[in-house]
Parts: structure tokens; sequence; C-alpha cells
């Protein structure tokens, strides 16, 4: 189990995966700033954005460090070394691609290599349109993959806050997360946007008021 304790602030690493365009920074800003972009309004991640959102679960106060990584092969060899420390995984697929839920099993294996069987993974169907991937099929193979699935819709806001609530609620129910000081101690977070909007590999910090995102300082804790 997590660490407890009223007082005590729990410290979760998610990272976001998937190939390009399936909606990773989508669903990040629908989370973290109840806001959607229509894709000719947005761009690609280059190399990795990173935020943080502090949220209540089942009493316990958790602060996510969320990565949104890139989809693009060629900075596979950037987003590889963020995978450590990872608690928490999101896959992210388009339910309107074929060829981004065809290509899962890669993601998957990549996993493999780099975290350990006990970090929580969530496969996340996004999107709601021209369907080419259906839900049975979705879910079986995220069955088979030990792996929680849900279908989500950045651009409804569709069980955006439910796929980060499933994910985190059971990384603190996963002992195996907690077992080796992963926890620790809360490091400060460097504000390098005024808190007033994200850039890509900048820092955004949501879920705190102007007095509280003030007296974060020095370096990530991720």
């Amino acid at each position: 189990m997590a660490p407890t304790g009223s007082q005590s602030t729990i410290n979760v690493k998610l990272l976001l995966i998937g190939n390009s365009s399936v909606g990773k920074s989508s669903l990040l800003l629908r989370f973290s700033d109840e806001q959607w972009l229509p894709e000719d309004e947005s761009s690609a991640t280059i190399g990795v954005d990173f935020r943080v959102h502090r949220m209540d679960v089942n009493g316990k106060k958790v602060k996510l460090s969320i990565w949104d990584t890139a989809g693009q092969e060629r900075f596979r060899t950037i987003t590889s070394s963020y995978y450590r420390g990872a608690q928490g995984i999101i896959l992210v697929y388009d339910v309107s691609s074929r060829e981004s839920f065809d290509a899962l099993p890669r993601w998957y294996s990549e996993l493999e290599t780099y975290v350990s069987e006990s970090v929580v993974k969530i496969l996340v169907g996004n999107k709601e349109f021209s369907r080419q991937v259906p839900t049975a099929e979705a879910s079986a193979f995220a069955q088979r993959m030990n792996s929680l699935f849900i279908e989500a819709s950045a651009k409804t806001s569709v069980n955006v806050k439910e796929t980060f609530q499933e994910v985190v609620e059971n990384i603190l129910n996963t002992p195996a997360l907690w077992n080796n000081g992963t926890t620790g101690q809360s490091k400060q977070v460097q504000r390098t946007d005024g808190g007033r909007g994200g850039v890509p590999g900048g820092v955004q910090i949501v879920g705190l008021s102007e007095d509280q995102a003030a007296s974060e300082g020095g370096t990530c804790s991720c």
C-alpha cells in the first residue's frame, strides 16, 4: 500500500506513450487544464512535455508528475530515459486509426525492457469518430497484456478524468510500487513558464493556487 497520513503528499509518476497524433497531449491538456485544442490548432510534442497536477484520491493527497512523450521514432532515444521511476503507463491509441492500434505490441515490448511488471498500465482508446478498432477487440487485447482498459475522448472530456483516477487508484493499491523507497520526500519543481502556459519540455504547474505555485522552486521530483 502507498504511504498513509492525512498530511503527507504521495508522489506518483505517469508516462503517456503511443504513436504520434493519437491524442496524448490532448488528453493531458483536457485533464490538467480542462481545455481542448482542435488538431489544426495543436502541434506535435517535440521531445517531452512535463506537467504537475495535484488531486485527492480516496482521501490521499497525490502529486502527479505526468510526462507526455513524443511518438515519433526519431525521439525514441529521448523518451526511453523517461521510463525510469514511472509507476503508471498510459498507452494511447486512436480508435479511428487501425495503424495506431496495430503498433501497440511494439510499445508493450518496449515496456518489458524499461519497466517492471508491477507498474500499472492502462490502455486508452481516444477519439470517437470513424471507428476502425472495435471496443471488444481492444478490451480483449488489454486483458491479454495485463492492462486496464478504457475509451475516452479528449474532445468531449468523456472518461478523461476517470482514466487518470483509475490508474492512480491502482498504483496506490500496488504494494510492490511502494516497497523500494520510490515515494521519498517531495522535491521541489522548477517553474519555467510562470504557470501561464506549457511549452514542449517545459514545466506546467496545474491544480495549485497562485500562492501555492509561487512556493514551488528547485528541481523536478522525477
